[in-house]
């Protein structure tokens, strides 16, 4: 082994001993499962590693083209996260979808059955580590926004309320770990509203520099924002004409904004109750693996399988992805978040299922975790948000291309997720840094506000309401994030 893949390999274990509620998600051998310190003195602990694991890259030789892509790997993410912490970002780490409290109630799912009771006692630690951190970030000045404060509040009063009494009873954790829990999550959503809040930025917008710097971390490039914000308003403009020829096929001349109301009541594009959902959304699963293995793609056995889950109660409204674990002992995970549904729309489920799954995020991530010739840290740590989404969407048009949406109405699904990302370059990029709606758009001239977002994502991307308000406050409180679909879709 080289030096540079023997440092691959220890900066795995340095990382993952320094961020438990990480190593238990991805579950690294020889970790002691826990959940990660939040406080300050966590944040400074894993910057000291940060920047002594960059300094060890830049002065550890490449013997040969495989060091010198693992080199690469290792850089981005450690200068990323070094411009991060130098920034002050850990002070203000709070969105729906990746802060502390869902990176908790994650290593909470992921834990050995054996670890489970000791981790739910550590919930009201992590917690208070965490508070305090947002605490300090905003006497430094460094505030996150308000409205992320309120609507993490807003989840963690869902863990406190009931996730996490059905969730520790389910593990056989004790009754009084489980309540010292729920009251630490319900104490903490009391903080954020109450406290907190009021001390929050008003402003969602994070402006163009901190923008910038969020984009390339999630891209894994520098990108020009306006030549990226003027394609994506000609990526909206083809995808919204291809879209109204997909309706009136099936609707003739029915308004765009009547289109889901349409399909969500049409018996033959529903899925009734959370057993059906998992029985076709695992349907879908297989026979994709089954069609691709062998003819278009080879599948190591050892990844093959992919599971499928429904997400806690008080999740963000997008499926995701869990990759397998390093050990390979657990398989790859589709999570769908029901959030109380108990009817789902078919027409619109199948191209996000082959965007986690086959051929989406389990056939990529399964392929590198099982990929001998690149470093442990490019297998475990290595993904970017655009490498990752951008074979998801480009997994979705290989779907449309082996004609697994010839039904009318999943090809207006296929269309409706095209349209979605398409719509999340210009919402993100313009509520952050206050670019115009082009001429020759509705709304022409125009900021892009939180409500102009939403109409966009309702009436263009016929995202249901709830789904698209929780999409808006995830561009919000991820910057950067959400382009990386489009921006990484191999074309």
């Amino acid at each position: 082994m080289s030096r540079m893949f023997e440092l691959s390999d220890r900066a795995v274990d340095q990382i993952a001993a320094d961020d438990p509620s990480l190593a238990v998600v991805l579950a690294i051998p020889g970790i002691e499962p826990g959940l990660t310190d939040f406080s300050p003195g966590g944040i400074d602990a894993r910057a000291e590693l940060t920047r002594g694991l960059l300094a060890e890259v830049e002065t550890t030789p490449a013997e040969n083209d495989a060091d010198r892509r693992a080199a690469g790997v290792m850089r981005h993410h450690l200068q990323h996260a070094a411009a991060a912490d130098e920034a002050g970002d850990p002070l203000r780490d709070i969105n729906i979808l990746s802060s502390p409290p869902q990176q908790i109630r994650m290593a909470l799912e992921f834990a050995p059955a054996n670890a489970t009771g000791e981790l739910v006692d550590q919930v009201p630690s992590a917690l208070a580590g965490w508070r305090t951190a947002l605490g300090e970030g905003a006497a430094r000045g460094l505030p996150a926004s308000r409205r992320q404060a309120l609507r993490v509040a807003e989840q963690l009063a869902v863990y406190g309320d009931s996730w996490i009494s059905s969730f520790a009873e389910e593990r056989g954790c004790s009754d009084s770990t489980s309540a010292a829990a729920a009251a630490a999550f319900r104490d903490t959503a009391v903080w954020l509203t109450d406290v907190y809040a009021q001390q929050a930025d008003p402003a969602d917008a994070v402006g163009e520099e901190r923008y910038l710097r969020a984009a390339a971390a999630f891209n894994g490039i520098e990108l020009d924002l306006d030549d990226t914000f003027a394609w994506g308003w000609h990526e909206v403009d083809r995808l919204s004409r291809a879209m109204r020829t997909e309706v009136d096929e099936l609707y003739p001349g029915l308004p765009m904004t009547e289109v889901r109301a349409r399909l969500d009541a049409d018996p033959a594009y529903q899925i009734q109750g959370i057993p059906a959902l998992v029985d076709h959304l695992t349907s879908l699963t297989r026979t994709a693996t089954e069609r691709v293995d062998g003819e278009l793609f080879d599948i190591d056995p050892r990844v093959r399988e992919c599971g499928v889950e429904i997400a806690a109660a008080g999740s963000a409204a997008a499926p995701y992805y869990v990759q397998p674990s390093e050990d390979l002992s657990r398989p790859g995970t589709t999570w769908y978040p029901a959030n109380g549904d108990t009817v789902f729309p078919r027409w619109w489920l199948e191209t996000v299922w082959f965007h986690e799954g086959v051929p989406g995020h389990h056939l990529q991530l399964g392929a590198i975790a099982v990929h001998d010739d690149v470093s442990r840290f490019q297998r475990v740590l290595g993904t970017t948000s655009g490498h990752a989404e951008g074979w998801a969407l480009y997994a979705e048009n290989l779907a449309d291309e082996l004609g697994w949406f010839a039904d009318p109405g999943t090809r207006i699904g296929y269309l409706s997720a095209q349209l979605m990302r398409a719509v999340r370059v210009v919402v993100d990029i313009g509520l952050h840094t206050d670019r115009r709606v082009p001429a020759g758009f509705r709304g022409e001239r125009r900021s892009i506000t939180p409500d102009l977002a939403l109409t966009m994502l309702t009436d263009l991307a016929l995202l249901p309401e709830p789904f698209a308000r929780s999409e808006v406050d995830r561009y919000l409180g991820m910057p950067g994030q959400a382009i990386s679909y489009k921006v990484g879709e191999p074309w």
